[in-house]
């Protein structure tokens, strides 16, 4: 399409500042360089950060050198997890550890359409110290002893993540007791496979979570104790259990201990601290054994590549059941990093849960360091994307022109604070304007989404690489390191190593590069899967002292000992012309499109082609509806499922997604050629993604069978 006059004119006024920008550069710079020193930046950026090992095939080591708190933990033998949290107290004693959001009520809000939602008047952060969190633990450690486990015995925890989540872990680890951890968004199915599979006979979980656990508990008879934490605002009905089940809520479990005298029962490094219940992406959730050995690895090992301040303040809303969440707090607590729990009701100030007039957890608590997964932050990036289509063609050119002026000098060394703070700081204060660290994982994050991120939120953005069956830890990128679409270097407690995938044509031997399956070895990598010893074997196994896992994912290795993420073996469909595509990647480039809020792509081997079943955003897609499809489709008053029934609208999407594609450097054979519109929201009740949000690739394509018949038609 020829560009209209008022394009013309918009391009020419970013052209017209881009102009008078270049002669503030070429003025400045000698500035700059004196004050920033990039050559430096550029060195620390291009430096080696892996090496191959010597007579090994495609073996690759982090050769960093021990840092100090590294050589505490040796010198002082601290190899369990109960160990480096007793280290913990002993320095950081006085020092605040978790801090809990006081909320002051519920009210009803009434909202410009009419409709009225409840929403939270909130306080501000209390908080424990280290030597309180540590009472508490052993506390409740006791109380588990005197309501009937024994060291060896396993305690399932049912909860969304909050103080009282991480308190009772650490109490079991006291004791020696297994913690099984589950999903709080897990399907009832799977609840009751992780309960039974274990044999519990405790479970702890939350006032939220009450209604969900009721039924689960009717199926599983050996459960004879639930602990519950309770709610700020409202009495937890509990009459609803099934008979035979003893309740007891957190604050009394914490006076039974106080008043117990049982001594601790310390673990062994070799004793299995965590039974962690995967997301199940390919079916039932498999239970991954982790010993504190394998968590004080990934802890040592996270101590080496992530730089602590001593004013850092971490928040945390992921959901601890998951790996990356629960390392990332217990890498807090090893560094004396205070915890601030959130929510993503209530994590920024337009969160869903937050009264008007009233402050989010990041506006209040501003912390300096967070995780955060793709599919997060590819909602960050389009909701910029959706404001600054909102505010028009000028402005939306104009943040396009500074995003990209911004990652052009940051990667010849320079920083640019003064754009930072007429147009990109307010930006940052949606998370408090504090963030200096983010940590991404558990899936690849897109090239488009990273450096929108480093530059609106003006933060280094950390991708990492890990696994549950890795403790987390596998790669991790350091902070001078520059590069977008790759997950960083080997953490120097373990190695990277690639195989031959002949059936994928991923070799070693390729050129320019080196590909490949991602093979894990170190101490970082887990026992095992718990009751599947064929599983076990077909995953892990032994090569000269050194365990490995062999993870499916496809890797290509960089000269500089950096690692990108290619392919996975699962996501991998070769079509009929011969040409493989990789799902994964197609649908992580394109759901950085505002359009898509989830989307699944599919592939027919008898096919030269794949399609796509597109979970739209509701906003893009009525102002899409409304400039190609007529005064129908966008002026709010269609639903959704009228919206995605418009077989011209479908059309305007696949156009869109291919613009998308081209962006994102896509082949052709890529492109989704036939889009397919759903309203169906897809969450692991209707058990379409899983308790992580992945994709269940089997199930989708079973429930969308006749839409892709007919995408194919």
């Amino acid at each position: 399409m020829a560009p209209t006059m008022k394009d013309r004119i918009i391009s020419a006024a970013v052209f017209v500042i881009s102009g008078i920008v270049m002669c503030y550069d070429i003025i400045t710079i000698p500035i700059y360089c004196i004050l920033q020193w990039p050559w430096v930046q550029v060195r620390k950026a291009k430096k080696i950060r892996a090496r191959p090992v010597p007579n090994a095939s495609c073996r690759y080591h982090n050769y960093d050198r021990p840092s100090g708190l590294q050589l505490t933990v040796k010198r002082l033998q601290l190899d369990t997890v109960e160990k480096i949290v007793r280290y913990a107290i002993t320095k950081h004693a006085k020092k605040p550890c978790l801090g809990v959001r006081e909320i002051l009520g519920e009210e009803n809000e009434k909202q410009p359409n009419g409709k009225v939602f409840k929403k939270f008047s909130m306080g501000e952060f209390r908080w424990v110290s280290y030597v309180e969190f540590a009472e508490r633990a052993e506390w409740f450690g006791r109380a588990l002893r005197e309501v009937g486990l024994q060291p060896g015995d396993r305690l399932v925890i049912f909860a969304e993540t909050r103080a009282e989540w991480l308190i009772a872990a650490v109490g079991a680890f006291f004791q020696n007791i297994t913690v099984v951890t589950l999903y709080a968004t897990l399907g009832e199915d799977a609840i009751v496979h992780g309960i039974s599979e274990t044999e519990v006979t405790h479970v702890v979980t939350s006032h939220d979570l009450i209604k969900k656990i009721q039924p689960v508990l009717a199926k599983c008879d050996k459960v004879t104790h639930l602990v519950y934490m309770k709610d700020q605002l409202s009495d937890t009905d509990v009459s609803g259990i099934r008979d035979g089940i003893r309740t007891v809520p957190f604050p009394e479990m914490l006076k039974i201990g106080q008043q117990s005298s049982v001594a601790n029962n310390v673990p062994t490094s070799k004793d299995i601290a965590i039974i962690m219940y995967t997301s199940g992406s390919t079916g039932t959730p498999k239970g991954v054994l982790l010993s504190h050995h394998n968590m004080v690895t990934t802890m040592v090992g996270f101590a080496v590549a992530v730089r602590v301040n001593s004013d850092d303040v971490y928040l945390g809303y992921l959901p601890l059941a998951h790996v990356l969440e629960l390392m990332a707090e217990m890498c807090c607590i090893m560094f004396g990093v205070p915890i601030g729990y959130s929510s993503p009701l209530t994590l920024m100030d337009s969160s869903s849960k937050v009264k008007r007039g009233c402050r989010g957890d990041s506006s209040v608590l501003r912390p300096t360091m967070m995780a955060a997964v793709p599919m997060v932050l590819d909602r960050v990036a389009q909701g910029l994307e959706e404001k600054m289509q909102a505010s028009g063609p000028f402005v939306q050119a104009l943040f396009r022109w500074a995003v990209q002026y911004r990652n052009t000098w940051r990667r010849r060394g320079f920083d640019t604070p003064i754009l930072h703070q007429l147009l990109f700081s307010r930006i940052a204060a949606l998370l408090g304007g504090r963030i200096r660290a983010m940590a991404s994982g558990g899936a690849p994050l897109s090239e488009v989404t990273h450096d929108m991120i480093r530059s609106c939120i003006g933060t280094r953005l950390h991708q990492g690489y890990g696994l549950t069956e890795t403790t987390a830890s596998a790669t991790l990128m350091d902070e001078d390191d520059l590069s977008v679409g790759r997950v960083g270097h080997p953490v120097n407690c373990c190695d990277i190593k690639l195989v031959d995938w002949e059936e994928g044509n991923y070799r070693i031997a390729d050129q320019p590069r080196p590909r490949g399956e991602i093979v894990i070895g170190g101490d970082n990598v887990a026992m095992g899967y718990y009751k599947l010893p064929e599983k076990t074997e077909e995953s892990f196994y032994e090569e000269n002292g050194c365990r490995w896992f062999r993870t499916g994912d496809i890797g290509e290795m960089y000269p500089n000992g950096t690692l990108k993420i290619i392919d996975r073996k699962k996501d991998l469909v070769k079509l009929q012309s011969g040409e493989y595509v990789s799902l994964g990647r197609v649908e992580t480039v394109l759901k950085t499109s505002p359009l898509v809020e989830n989307m699944f792509v599919f592939a027919e081997p008898t096919k030269a082609h794949v399609v796509a079943i597109v979970l739209p955003n509701i906003r893009p897609l009525q102002q899409l509806a409304k400039t190609t499809c007529g005064d129908g489709g966008g002026d709010g008053e269609k639903s959704l499922d009228d919206l995605c029934s418009m077989p011209q609208l479908e059309k305007e999407v696949q156009k869109a997604l291919a613009e998308r594609a081209k962006q994102g450097r896509l082949d052709k054979f890529e492109i989704p050629t036939r889009v397919g519109l759903t309203s169906v929201v897809w969450t692991p009740d209707n058990n379409l993604v899983t308790a992580a949000f992945k994709l269940k690739r089997k199930e989708l394509s079973n429930f969308y069978r006749e839409e892709l018949s007919r995408l194919y038609q």
